[in-house]
């Protein structure tokens, strides 16, 4: 295994480029898009923020939080539409005057997909095509969806769905025309301290005195990146985009054990198996996507396979190609999170 790195590298865009936009973001309750709302209010300088997403206990919460965090003439920009992705008219009408569009909304948990395949399918599949008709018939400048390490080779139906959205927004640049809406997709690891995160999980049962903590598998990796890593790298992605590229972040990778070790070293570990649908090992780049890959000093870049509309690669502007063969592996990477690194993520920092 290589020597351990912090991996906790920048991934911040270089000017605030959501200044002045009108933004939606669906999903907009979740980890992410809370603290995306976050940034975005304290940061830069947005027309307008609009959270779409069909819940609307979560949205009053977060109504709440942003109440006491800014002053009334910030959150005068905010507007929170009720409405689910799979419901192309509501969608359509929400993305009014937008843009930029941030597609965060999705069904995720493994197990919940494999156990309701329909309704990860249509909230996933049949919603990223629905973000795709609203952005076309709105006229959005850019699309920027979030997709998942699950996503590449998967062996499971939430990884299987979201390879067919990744596909989905690849190719909707090629329908744009004279609309001239691009779309991006932004490809990363599991989200140190979000909703469902394996860590948040393992404090809770720590500071609860278990006797032990439950590991799938001892030798299971899995990459790792903060919240506000996240974040900054979906903004930097939007600012660099060019229309159909998938942009992988470079980030550490950690086995579940040490996971356990840094959160409760005193506590043993006790293996439970793999769950239905899950991997030892996640990838983000396979060695058939190589061929299209581009590298760049803080992420990699997978090219559209075809291009039916004005578009500079990344390989003529410094980008290198990666080598014959080459992977973007949990196991196999090249950059290794310590304790240190790992709290650094749960605190945000990065």
């Amino acid at each position: 295994m290589p020597a351990a790195s912090a991996a906790l590298r920048s991934f911040a865009p270089t000017k605030p480029v959501l200044d002045g936009q009108v933004v939606l973001i669906t999903g907009g309750t979740g980890s992410f898009g809370r603290r995306f709302v976050q940034r975005a209010l304290a940061e830069q300088q947005p027309k307008k923020l609009i959270v779409f997403s069909r819940d609307e206990l979560k949205q009053y919460e977060m109504q709440e939080a942003l109440r006491e965090q800014f002053d009334p003439a910030v959150l005068a920009k905010m507007r929170f539409f009720l409405g689910d992705v799979r419901d192309q008219s509501r969608l359509t009408l929400a993305l009014r005057g937008a843009d930029v569009v941030i597609h965060a909304a999705a069904l995720k948990q493994v197990p919940a997909a494999e156990y309701n395949p329909s309704e990860c399918i249509h909230t996933n599949v049949l919603g990223a095509e629905n973000v795709v008709w609203a952005s076309l018939n709105n006229r959005v400048q850019r699309v920027v969806a979030l997709s998942t390490d699950k996503a590449c080779n998967p062996i499971n139906l939430y990884g299987a769905t979201k390879l067919a959205s990744d596909k989905t927004f690849v190719a909707a640049n090629n329908l744009a025309g004279d609309i001239g809406t691009r779309f991006s997709v932004v490809r990363y690891g599991n989200v140190a301290g979000s909703r469902g995160s394996v860590a948040p999980l393992f404090e809770r049962l720590a500071a609860k005195g278990a006797a032990d903590l439950p590991i799938t598998d001892p030798r299971m990796t899995r990459f790792w990146i903060s919240l506000d890593q996240g974040v900054d790298f979906v903004l930097s992605s939007l600012e660099m985009m060019r229309g159909g590229e998938i942009f992988v972040p470079k980030i550490g990778s950690m086995t579940m054990p040490d996971v356990a070790r840094a959160l409760a070293p005193d506590l043993p570990h006790r293996t439970v198996g793999i769950r239905p649908g899950e991997k030892l090992h996640e990838m983000m780049i396979s060695s058939d996507d190589a061929r299209m890959t581009t590298e760049l000093p803080d992420r990699y870049v997978i090219e559209p396979g075809f291009v039916e509309y004005t578009r500079r690669p990344f390989s003529e502007d410094g980008g290198q190609a990666v080598p014959d063969g080459f992977t973007y592996s949990s196991d196999t990477n090249t950059e290794w999170l310590d304790a240190a690194g790992l709290k650094a993520l749960l605190a945000g920092h990065g």
